[in-house]
């Protein structure tokens, strides 16, 4: 089961891949999550990635999709896998339809997350993560508090407020979304494997996919 999650920031696809993985063991794979893991890996496309990342500029889409069509390929994908919040812009989707069909591999949904803007603001402004590099756990101060307020449960760390997820910040983010990435919306419509579904609940979602897919 090949599977994109498309979707504002906040919208729920973190929650969503991660009740999908859990029970269908298929891997849950962001761009922020898999350029560490290649740098980690010191691969020589990890190690390309991190003289970017090291500079503080934006790793180029060429070797972002370099750095995917390897990741698509590993043992774990197999049976399936998750692309959460990627592609963002309908050029890394035009790129990416050629990876696939490189692989001889095709997506089973592509799922659209919809929230009305004034709760993902809510669900923003009251996350918390983990201050420890190393951990990043992270929490929500109404849904999913730390078990003492302000320390993470993980590894006992402060948990902080990211600068990017203040009201400000999250508004100038769905901005940036709805410039960018909200024309994916147009660019899978017609494919049979798009559909849209509400997600202020993660379980309408995964019965969507699953009725999508026949599982």
């Amino acid at each position: 089961m090949n599977i994109i999650l498309l979707g504002a920031p906040g919208a729920g696809k973190g929650t969503v891949a991660e009740l999908l993985t859990a029970r269908y063991g298929i891997p849950q794979i962001s761009t922020g999550d898999m350029l560490r893991s290649a740098v980690k890996a010191g691969a020589p496309l990890g190690k390309k990635a991190e003289g970017y990342m090291k500079r503080g500029e934006l790793v180029p889409d060429a070797l972002i999709l370099e750095i995917m069509e390897a990741r698509l390929q590993s043992d774990d994908c197999r049976g399936g896998f998750i692309l959460d919040g990627f592609p963002r812009t309908t050029g890394q989707a035009e790129s990416l339809k050629k990876i696939l069909g490189r692989l001889d591999m095709k997506i089973d949904a592509i799922v659209n997350l919809e929230v009305p803007e004034d709760v993902i603001i809510r669900r923003l402004t009251s996350r918390r993560t983990c201050s420890n590099t190393g951990c990043q756990a992270i929490y929500n101060i109404f849904t999913k508090p730390s078990k003492k307020e302000g320390v993470c449960d993980k590894c006992g760390s402060p948990t902080v407020q990211r600068d990017d997820e203040t009201e400000e910040a999250i508004r100038q983010r769905l901005a940036t979304y709805a410039e960018k990435t909200a024309p994916l919306i147009e660019f899978y419509r017609n494919d049979p494997a798009f559909i849209t579904a509400p997600s202020l609940k993660p379980e309408p979602a995964i019965d969507a996919i699953e009725s999508l897919v026949g599982r």
